[in-house]
């Protein structure tokens, strides 16, 4: 027993070695953009974890290196091991299943689980001896991505990547993948709220200015009235004016401080009333910001969009402001040849609920007709006449839920 006794120590220590290195792995890719951002300006030991994902490809070729080089280590030792037990074969095929069932549970499977749920907390513990691990492997570096490269070539050798992928790759790629046939249907939705992303302008789903609650620094808990905001951020404005310039996310602080809410805020992005949805999205996700303030041909902040709507309209099948901000349908059936919409209701889907083609306008909503039919301000009783409908206001356009009649006019007979 003594004389195995060194080979089972250095076959632990190995295993421990392993289990640093994917967890290492897993915790480092596990973060998020915001938990980089706050390890950049941490302690030694975050900066180190925030310098070594910023070249994402050299630390991951040497964990890969490092931990191929221990379980080649390890599995050597066990065969070594084997060689000294003067026992039956079936001790040998207990050491043969035991070694591998340690290295599995061990090394890969614990110490993954534990770096994606403390991913934070144990990226700046691993970090620094992490860090030099790397470093040992720089010079060797080119040589490990040269041999990459050349492996790639020689599996691959007529591999490209495709420059484009067409929507309709997408779509059959959808119905491959699933037989279920209400699963394809929301696979399917998912996909045509995606590309309606580029046709879609961000005034057409942003949350009205009127429907905001914007708070001036400094903001405590009281100001809130017990009540969460209607976007589920708190939009903070300039200490001067009532342009708003960050926000927090309320949904994601596990605890309200009791004031100096601003302390936790974002700065927001600014896109213009005509930038599509694509383009905000793209914006915020190059920016790492939650909230776009939609601004006017003046620069007038006239609303936000935040990511919370974002997701609504991509994986919702019929995303509304009206659904958002008044929860209900944006058009509903009265009785017989009589809807009641809201003024927020979409052009868009005025068209789609009643498969016609509407008149051009450079309005996006039917609060928007009103403005072009009657050059002012819709007030109660206001009636108009626009392409096959006849629209009638049923509440002020400052009400909570303005509310508009709508008819579809006869058909002309052909003459």
């Amino acid at each position: 027993m003594i004389e195995i006794l060194h080979w089972l120590i250095a076959m632990i220590g190995l295993l421990f070695a392993s289990a640093f290195f994917s967890a290492s792995e897993a915790a480092l890719f596990s973060l998020q953009a915001k938990d980089l951002r706050e390890l950049r300006d941490g302690r030694p030991g975050q900066q180190a974890a925030y310098l070594l994902m910023a070249r994402p490809e050299r630390l991951l070729s040497a964990v890969l290196f490092w931990n191929l080089l221990v379980n080649v280590c390890y599995f050597a030792i066990a065969s070594i091991l084997e060689q000294h037990l003067h026992s039956s074969s079936s001790a040998r095929w207990a050491l043969r299943v035991s070694s591998l069932v340690a290295i599995i549970f061990f090394s890969e499977m614990l110490p993954k689980c534990l770096g994606v749920m403390i991913s934070k907390q144990l990226s700046s513990a691993v970090s620094l001896p992490l860090t030099l691990a790397v470093r040992v492997l720089d010079p060797i570096m080119p040589a490990l991505q040269t041999v990459n490269l050349l492996s790639r070539r020689l599996l691959w050798p007529r591999f490209q990547a495709e420059r484009y992928l067409e929507v309709a790759d997408l779509e059959r790629a959808i119905e491959l993948s699933t037989s279920d046939q209400h699963i394809l249907e929301q696979e399917q939705t998912i996909l045509r709220n995606i590309v309606s992303l580029s046709e879609l302008r961000v005034e057409e789903a942003m949350r009205p200015r009127p429907k905001l609650r914007t708070f001036r620094p400094p903001v405590s808990i009281g100001d809130l009235g017990g009540e969460m905001t209607p976007s589920g951020y708190l939009l903070i404005t300039d200490a001067d004016s009532d342009e708003i310039d960050s926000a927090v996310n309320l949904n994601q602080l596990a605890q309200l401080p009791d004031d100096h809410l601003e302390r936790y805020a974002e700065p927001v992005v600014f896109v213009p009333w005509c930038a599509s949805v694509a383009h905000a999205l793209h914006l915020l996700r190059s920016k790492e910001r939650e909230v776009a303030v939609v601004v006017n041909e003046m620069g007038e902040a006239i609303g936000v969009l935040t990511l919370s709507d974002l997701w609504d309209v991509v994986f919702t099948n019929r995303s509304s402001r009206s659904e958002r901000l008044l929860n209900r349908e944006p058009i509903q059936l009265i009785h017989h040849g009589l809807w009641q919409a809201t003024l927020l209701t979409n052009l868009r889907q005025l068209a789609d609920y009643f498969d016609v083609e509407l008149p051009p306008s450079t309005s996006s909503t039917i609060a928007g007709v009103f403005h072009e039919c009657l050059q002012r301000m819709p007030e109660l009783g206001d009636r108009c006449e626009w392409g096959p409908f006849r629209l009638e206001v049923l509440e002020s356009q400052a009400s909570a839920e303005a509310l508009v009649h709508i008819e579809r006019l006869p058909e002309e007979a052909p003459s």
